[in-house]
């Protein structure tokens, strides 16, 4: 069954169900209208079961969901992640003196309270915990003797002033200044890595409680001595998943006013009572199936529900406005829910398919997060083919529509309203069927797409802000977070090159001469704060084991005296088994230029090292690092990227920028097939396409001016706006095409379209904008963002239907060009 052949001619009109011909229609309508009773049976019990089974969803975020696992960068990470001293997921908790510095006995007390409730908390990697009173936070000092060093909290502390003055030289001998103790001296940092998983219950770390005890102990503490600061992935998630409520609130919002727009347009409480409550029903269907397969919403795929929602209003109206017209023709309302059937299914299960095939691309990329939301969405597109396509004009056959509502559909056909022909909206319209204004339009459109591709450009991928970007910038993290950069010299954005070397040969010359150099390349770009590793811990020993001498800052060539540094070295910076090095980089921000840099600058040290090995161990050079003149010497070190923080994200934003090309290719190659499918005509697929790739390219350029870049949480919308879009065109083009083939001009038949559907159209293209626009508001940034880029896109595919689709059928789809489209009946 074809679009063309349901939409061509006019209904008759059936006023007594007993006239109806049952037999009539496809087999798909014969099924389901003949068996009414059953299918409204089998809907209201999957109904029941799946909202039962909706009520064991859980809300939780994954920190390894979130990143590109199987990424070079990342699996080496993974690989060596026990190595690594928890430079992943990780809290840091500033806590900061209300008054003097923290060498006060009632801070200090305070501190060590706080760190041991920290180290009890569900999912700390314990090992690697660091504060001050923790035992790796430790001191190292030259004496007469040599060198010493013991915990910087030492057993003999017991609040006396003379105690507080050793914690004071412990500390300024422990090189932790800037690090784990601001410059100042006003707070130190309690530094948590986390599991993903909690070892105690064996199940994913529950993000949304470990943010409720953070802020528990915030409440607790927060007083006259200190005040705390928090930042870390845990912390995001767990403001986030608290600020659902606030983002349940929006939805709220957004549904009236869906709800409202369409009551006032049709003013029949019963049919917009359906159509809410199928399009309610699809997201209940929803929940209850992601439920079944074991799968939880995360903070970047909670906004999902609302979109199947927003899809299932738009498909419903139309329906709604089918029948409703139809009854007010005198047609019985089962035999307009048939004809309405009949007329817009193919339209809509193509819509639909569209849709589920623009989520689907998102499985491409290779990010669980967006894979899982890719899943979420089409779980609830699918559901929609059965509560919107076919529950809704099965209820509908039911209880009818209003009898005033269905008379004042027909306001403007002028089959039944002569003066409807001159309305001057449909008037305006219907000028770009013809070739001044279709040309001026397409030359306009032509100068936004120009316009917008040369902003595009300047599209960034990754984070342009500091901070978390998902939350507003003047947010408590925010704040949090900008104390922590303005107070500490290491910054949380820490990127980590690992260097893996043969066993116990991690403090040989060679390896710690190549770890100091490319540490200095990196200190030298101006998105580097300061690095730390093995080489520079190695630097200041030989000051020490040279009575403080400066001049002795220098790697001494000479393995057995690096060697023995290894005994008073920091856990992070080398394995247990001397067979891995880290190189600590600290950065100013995780913005993706200073990202990019930083990586371009290691990769290109690690390709020179490798070329430098490779030109050593080649035939008739001499010694090789590991043997005579004509052997295949190995590299004695690897250098890898890339752990922290900022290495994550540094992965990740390469992830992002190779797929968000794939994918733009991959969902119109989608859509174009499926349009295809629809009408068999190429200049209907040009006529339905070229609108959306104008909305794509405008979409691009807003985030430019709005200061977004392209990352997990803002990826997404691009392509989901070309999979929503589709719908309108295809509801007024395949009127449209059915006209002209009955025999229309271009201008009746655009006009026809507009009357039946296109009026539908326009309205929930401005209805969802309003709706989703009220996001803006929000204060979690993430929600916000995601409604301007929406209402933009339910406004710019609303205005390329209505404008730019009869635009391009002026030299596509005339009436003399008719045989070319006609191949799909």
């Amino acid at each position: 069954m074809h679009a063309a052949t349901n939409l061509a001619g006019t209904p008759p009109v059936v006023t007594r169900l007993d006239d109806f011909d049952t037999r009539s229609g496809s087999w798909a309508e014969r099924l389901l209208f003949n068996h009414r009773p059953w299918v409204m049976l089998l809907c209201l019990l999957a109904t029941l079961w799946l909202g039962q089974q909706a009520w064991r969803l859980t809300l939780n975020a994954s920190f390894e969901k979130t990143i590109p696992t199987l990424h070079p960068y990342i699996a080496n990470y993974l690989a060596h992640k026990g190595d690594l001293g928890g430079q992943g997921n990780a809290l840091r908790i500033v806590v900061e003196a209300r008054q003097g510095t923290i060498y006060d006995q009632r801070y200090l007390d305070t501190l060590q309270k706080i760190s041991d409730e920290v180290y009890l908390m569900p999912g700390v990697d314990r090992p690697f915990m660091k504060s001050l009173w923790t035992a790796n936070t430790r001191w190292v000092a030259v004496t007469e003797e040599g060198l010493d060093g013991n915990t910087v909290m030492g057993d003999s502390y017991d609040g006396s002033p003379a105690a507080l003055a050793e914690v004071r030289a412990n500390v300024e001998r422990s090189g932790e200044i800037g690090q784990i103790v601001a410059g100042d001296a006003r707070s130190s940092i309690v530094f948590a890595p986390l599991l993903d998983v909690n070892p105690k219950t064996g199940q994913a770390l529950d993000y949304g409680a470990l943010g409720r005890q953070i802020e528990a102990l915030r409440a607790k503490y927060d007083g006259d001595v200190v005040t705390l600061h928090v930042t870390g992935f845990a912390k995001v998630m767990g403001d986030l998943i608290e600020g659902l409520r606030q983002v349940l609130v929006f939805f709220g919002v957004a549904l009236v006013i869906c709800a409202g727009v369409l009551w006032a347009y049709t003013r029949c409480v019963r049919s917009t009572a359906l159509v809410v409550a199928c399009s309610l029903i699809a997201v209940v269907w929803q929940f209850g199936l992601l439920a079944l397969l074991g799968y939880a919403l995360d903070p970047y795929s909670v906004l999902v529900p609302f979109l199947v929602f927003a899809i299932g209003m738009s498909h419903g109206a139309q329906k709604m406005n089918g029948i409703m017209q139809d009854v007010g023709r005198g047609i019985h309302r089962v035999v307009a829910a048939r004809y309405t059937f009949r007329r817009l299914f193919v339209a809509g299960l193509t819509a639909l398919l569209c849709d589920a095939v623009g989520f689907a691309v998102l499985a491409l990329i290779r990010i669980q997060a967006i894979q899982d939301l890719a899943l979420v969405a089409s779980i609830g597109v699918a559901v929609l083919i059965f509560t919107n396509l076919v529950l809704l004009p099965i209820l509908l056959s039911y209880v009818g529509v209003s009898p005033a509502a269905a008379r004042r559909s027909l306001r403007d056909d002028p089959a039944f309203n002569p003066a409807a022909g001159d309305a001057g909206l449909w008037r305006l319209l219907d000028r770009f069927t013809r070739r001044g204004p279709a040309t001026i339009a397409l030359g306009v459109a032509a100068l936004l797409a120009v316009a917008g591709y040369a902003v595009s450009t300047r599209l960034h991928v990754g984070d342009l802000d500091p901070g978390a970007p998902e939350l507003r910038a003047d947010s408590r993290y925010n704040r949090d977070n900008d104390y922590v950069t303005q107070h500490y010299a290491a910054s949380s954005d820490i990127l980590v090159v690992m260097v893996a070397t043969p066993e116990d040969q991690c403090t040989r010359y060679g390896t710690l001469a190549k770890v100091d150099q490319l540490a200095w390349r990196l200190e030298q770009l101006p998105g580097v704060e300061s690095t730390n590793s093995m080489a520079a811990l190695s630097k200041l020993a030989m000051v020490g084991y040279n009575e403080g001498q400066l001049k002795w800052y220098e790697l001494i060539p000479n393995d057995s005296a690096l060697g023995g540094v290894q005994t008073r070295a920091p856990r992070e910076l080398f394995n247990q088994g001397c067979s891995f090095l880290s190189l600590y980089v600290y950065l100013k921000d995780h913005k993706a230029e200073t990202l990019t840099s930083v990586v371009d600058t290691v990769e290109a040290f690690i390709a020179a090292n490798a070329t430098a090995t490779a030109a050593a161990a080649a035939p008739g050079r001499g010694a090789g690092p590991s043997g005579p003149s004509g052997t295949a010497a190995a590299p004695s070190e690897r250098f890898m990227l890339a752990a922290g923080s900022a290495g994550i994200a540094a992965a990740t934003n390469i992830v992002v920028k190779q797929a968000m090309r794939e994918m733009l290719w991959w969902v119109y190659g989608a859509v174009v097939v499926l349009c295809w499918v629809t009408f068999r005509s190429w200049r209907a697929v040009v006529v339905a396409v070229l609108p959306l790739v104008l909305t794509s390219i405008l979409c691009e350029a807003l985030m430019v001016g709005l200061g977004m870049g392209v990352k997990v949480a803002t990826l997404p919308v691009i392509a989901l706006g070309v999979g929503i879009g589709v719908d309108y065109a295809l509801y007024v083009l395949s009127v449209m095409l059915a006209r002209l083939r009955a025999g229309e001009s271009l201008s009746a038949a655009y006009l026809h379209a507009l009357q039946f559907t296109g009026r539908v159209v326009m309205l929930t293209g401005v209805t969802l904008a309003l709706a989703v626009g009220t996001w803006a508001l929000s204060p979690i940034k993430f929600q916000a963002d995601m409604g301007l880029l929406l209402a933009f896109m339910f406004v710019w595919n609303m205005v390329g239907a209505l404008v730019l689709l009869p635009a391009l059928a002026h030299w596509l789809l005339t009436p003399h060009r008719r045989s070319s489209c006609s191949t799909s009946t």
